[in-house]
């Protein structure tokens, strides 16, 4: 299940990244236009020199100062998301030992329709005992984000004050590899914390993809203005703590996990019949029965005798 929404992320890294590569337009003088710069970057500008006059004028606290505002308008939602695919795991570990056996059977299996039928047989078991393939995991926090980080990108690319703005002697309008890196760390910190009490077999599936998000951050935020690495940098701290808080409820949603398992057994599908081979009709092969050769000749020797006449 983590590992969906590793790939849930890793796509939406992967669309911002496409997204940021060309959607303002330029005249030939330099001037951005166009819809993107007209409703996200011009009012993007505005919000970060307002947030800015109350960090005195400070272009990085009040990326900073963004960045929690919109994180803790979507920590109720990315708990609740969070809470929901943990609750999906447990379930999942409820039904382990069945699964492992389908699977036992499906790679015993030797044609491609005992195969299917055992395919079905597993889908079968995730419905009857209400678990999601997609565990919980919804992309609106992400596509919420996406907006911001758009408008945040190119307010610093095309503002004077932004662009030239520094934070603790870093550019702000300028790719930093220190900030790169530590939003990597962040979402890598992130993504190890949301292992803890989860069983080795679940771990090893979900490195990878663990793996593979903090890695899209590091070269988005390498590629763009340091200001949306300081961005990813303070938003991989919230997901810890949000990862944290669902870390410390999980016991008790394994308890609610196993108090709807007593009333609500686990259902087992019945297993796929296994269907026997078509027979082939084999062919019929005439019979070599003797030839009355003495009729034969007796038959010719008629039609001899019937000439000489």
């Amino acid at each position: 299940m983590k590992s969906k929404k590793g790939l849930t992320l890793t796509v939406t890294l992967g669309t911002l990244a496409l997204f940021l590569s060309g959607c303002v337009q330029t005249t030939k003088s330099g001037k951005p236009y166009g819809f993107v710069y007209d409703y996200l970057a011009k009012p993007g500008q505005t919000v970060m020199e307002w947030l800015s006059q109350l960090f005195g004028n400070n272009y990085g606290w009040a990326i900073i100062g963004l960045t929690v505002i919109v994180r803790l308008v979507l920590l109720p939602m990315m708990i609740n998301q969070q809470r929901k695919s943990t609750y999906q795991q447990e379930k999942m570990l409820a039904v382990r030992p069945q699964m492992t056996k389908i699977q036992e059977r499906q790679k015993a299996a030797k044609t491609q329709e005992e195969k299917a039928a055992i395919s079905n047989e597993l889908m079968q078991l995730y419905r009857d005992n209400g678990i999601s393939m997609t565990g919980g995991i919804g992309c609106l926090p992400l596509l919420i984000q996406l907006p911001i980080f758009s408008a945040l990108y190119y307010a610093i690319r095309y503002s004077p004050e932004l662009s030239k703005a520094t934070f603790m002697g870093i550019s702000l309008g300028k790719s930093s590899l220190i900030l790169a890196i530590l939003a990597f760390l962040s979402y890598l910190a992130q993504g190890y914390l949301s292992m803890i009490g989860l069983p080795e077999e679940q771990k090893k599936t979900m490195r990878l993809m663990l793996i593979m998000s903090p890695v899209m951050i590091l070269f988005v935020s390498m590629s763009a203005p340091a200001g949306l690495g300081l961005y990813f940098f303070v938003g991989g701290l919230f997901a810890c703590l949000q990862t944290l808080i669902i870390n410390f409820f999980r016991p008790r949603i394994r308890r609610e996990v196993e108090a709807e398992l007593k009333k609500h057994p686990i259902k087992t599908p019945t297993p796929a019949a296994a269907q026997p081979k078509p027979v082939k009709a084999t062919e019929s092969h005439p019979t070599n029965r003797p030839r009355n050769n003495n009729g034969g000749r007796g038959r010719n020797a008629g039609k001899q005798q019937r000439h000489r006449h």
